[in-house]
């Protein structure tokens, strides 16, 4: 059955990454996950931040009625009666002051925790959704651009978490209450201001807008700058050998200077809104100012919110002067407001990005068939056991609750298969291929023939668009794809090593095999001799992907780590590729012993490699072209017969 081929990660509703719009969206989920990872402690950091801020407005009620006070002190010279209503409303203000002083000490703390908390089960989640993207979305993205996404676009959302949303919450709940406080005291003088900050919203309008588009773009250019550096440095040797340190330079130059240009023109915006933002603050306290004397002098009759309470509040000096301390206060926190924008479009663009790769379309996995230990009972029959037997069988479930096991013994084949990693671009045609158990197959092929394209076919990389892939038997389609690759070793002609003992990288093959047995690995494989010569032998610390070994010791190293492994199928892709001739003889004999009784696949260029196959296959072009022994090809003098005599050779 055809099956659309992979096309790149998608975000929700099927959209390409890359082509999501922008929204709020992102905002309201780090605000969900924060609720869901901490249901107590976000709540109470927020109720802190809350208290916080009704206590910044309690001076803009209490200064009021302080100054009322005082006022009617001064016309009526009674001081004790002026002193009962000042005094108490100071203590209770500077209690206000020393619980708040608790609240944003506290609020501080908690946020601390969140944030790191947060971001730490963010790099988590975002490594484990990695783990199960198809092998596609690596070979198509630049591994610096991925790194990016651990490094810089988290980062941005901690600034966000820390900074900008306890800044949003507490600047809003501010304007708010300092809002219908004005309105408490004076509509019309309220109205002015409300003048004052329509301009603000234009400007910040105006001037965010711009910011956002090239935060965006900053946050895109430093991911692609990052995938060029990871991309030199891993180059560096053939950048050097082939003197092309100034185009890497002046290619850099450029990826930089776009980086460059869009960060200054996003601070540009972002650095411009704080001063007209707060100038215009000023202006409007002049304003307001003025206002107020030329009502006072006019003796203007006041409207206020309180008189739909049946509460007169009348205009006087007790009303204007704290109502330009509330438009410092107003305006201020709607500055605040504007000037988070672009900690919030920062964050948001890296959370996007983050979301991107969260949200991409995981590997498909519907296989039910299983890979578990069995033996044969005194009837002949095979069952499961918990016990490692060194037998292995296929547990398949059926649709009426009966299960039957199928040894495992390593029968690959292959029937008119199709695939191509893009739509309407086949690279395999009409591919068959038979394997029996304990058979060497080997590809013979020009570069770009599809040799390794079947390899990644038969563990699952890719899905074909057409045909059928058995393993003993059963359809791989219905073998879960863990199992299948667990039933397979694989030695590619790049070497992988990782941070850590030779010993610890062998057992990467099989993490549950004694010492003992990665020594005998290694000794089947010929990497004991060397490893044995080491300063610290199997203790030898590797890092930077083995840099201080050979290529070849490198390779041998990774041949060791799948003999660990002992699969019933072997893969080797150009195994023996980057080994000199004389370890490549001592390699040889241990692939032999480690080959025997093993189905394997060997793709090689080195004819000298496969000649002992079972069955030789020669592809040309996405098909297979000839199939025998070695003596059958020789007689048959085809193309291989043209390799192997040199009349021809491979590109």
């Amino acid at each position: 059955m055809r099956t659309p081929n992979y096309r790149g990660p998608k975000g929700p509703g099927g959209m390409p990454m890359g082509k999501r719009k922008f929204s709020m969206r992102s905002f309201k989920r780090v605000l969900k996950m924060m609720f869901s990872y901490y249901p107590v402690l976000f709540p109470l950091a927020l109720a802190c931040i809350i208290f916080a801020a009704f206590v910044a407005t309690a001076p803009a009620i209490f200064n009021q009625q302080i100054l009322a006070a005082i006022e009617e002190w001064y016309v009526s010279r009674d001081w004790q009666s002026a002193k009962q209503e000042i005094i108490p409303k100071i203590i209770i203000l500077a209690s206000l002051y020393v619980v708040s002083l608790a609240a944003v000490f506290t609020q501080t703390q908690l946020m601390a925790y969140i944030t790191q908390g947060f971001l730490g089960k963010m790099r988590k989640t975002l490594f484990n959704g990695m783990q199960n993207l198809p092998i596609k979305y690596f070979d198509t993205n630049k591994h610096g651009d991925i790194m990016s996404h651990f490094t810089n676009d988290i980062d941005t959302l901690r600034q966000l978490i820390s900074q900008s949303i306890p800044s949003i919450l507490q600047a809003g709940i501010v304007v708010i209450t300092v809002f219908f406080i004005m309105l408490s005291y004076s509509v019309w003088i309220t109205l002015v201001v409300l003048v004052g900050v329509f301009f603000l919203f234009l400007v910040t309008k105006k001037v965010g807008g711009g910011s956002a588009k090239y935060f965006m773009r900053q946050q895109k250019a430093i991911g692609k700058t990052e995938g060029f550096i990871q991309e030199m440095m891993n180059g560096q040797k053939v950048v050097k050998v082939f003197c092309h340190e100034d185009k890497t330079q002046k290619q850099f130059d450029e990826i930089n200077d776009a980086l460059c240009e869009d960060s200054k023109r996003a601070h540009a915006y972002a650095n411009i809104l704080g001063p007209i933002n707060m100038n215009i603050g000023n202006i409007l306290y002049v304003v307001i100012a003025t206002v107020g004397g030329v009502l006072l002098l006019l003796k203007v009759p006041n409207l206020s919110l309180l008189q739909l309470f049946g509460v007169e509040m009348p205009l006087a000096i007790s009303i204007v002067i704290p109502f330009l301390n509330m438009t410092k206060q107003f305006t201020g926190n709607v500055n605040q407001l504007s000037q988070q924008i672009n900690s919030i479009v920062m964050g948001l663009a890296g959370a996007e990005r983050v979301f991107e790769v969260m949200d991409a379309l995981p590997e498909t996995d519907d296989g039910y068939v299983t890979l578990v230990n069995a033996k044969k009972d005194e009837n002949g029959n095979i069952v499961e056991t918990n016990e490692r037997t060194g037998m292995w069988a296929w547990k398949h479930p059926h649709g009426d609750g009966t299960i039957t096991y199928t040894e495992l013994r390593g029968d690959v084949r292959m029937v008119n298969v199709d695939f191509g990693y893009e739509e309407g671009k086949e690279v395999l045609h009409d591919v068959s291929v038979y394997a029996e158990p304990g058979q060497k197959v080997a590809f013979v092929g020009a570069t770009g023939a599809g040799k390794t394209t079947i390899t990644n076919l038969i563990n699952r990389f890719y899905d074909i668009a057409d045909g059928k892939i058995r393993y003993d038997g059963i359809n791989i389609n219905k073998i879960k794809k863990s199992d299948l690759r667990r039933s397979l070793g694989i030695v590619l002609q790049e070497t992988n090593l990782f941070t850590g003992t030779v010993m610890e990288n062998i057992r990467y093959g099989r993490l549950d095999a004694t010492d003992e047995e990665c020594i005998k690995a290694a000794q089947l494989s010929g990497a004991d001799d060397f490893i044995t010569r080491l300063p610290q032998g199997y203790q030898t610390e590797l890092t930077n992907n083995g840099s201080n070994l050979s290529q070849g010791q490198r390779q041998l190293i990774a041949i060791a780590r799948a003999a660990v492994a002992d699969p019933p199928v072997m893969i080797l892709d150009e195994a023996t590729s980057s080994i000199d001739t004389r370890t490549e003889a001592i390699v040889q004999k241990g692939m032999d012993s480690l080959m025997k009784g093993r189905t394997v696949f060997v793709i090689a260029h080195r004819l000298s490699t496969v000649k002992n196959s079972d069955v030789i296959m020669v592809l040309d072009k996405g098909r297979i072209i000839e199939r025998g022994s070695h003596n059958d090809l020789i007689e048959q003098k085809g193309q291989y017969y043209s390799l192997y005599t040199g009349a021809f050779e491979l590109e």
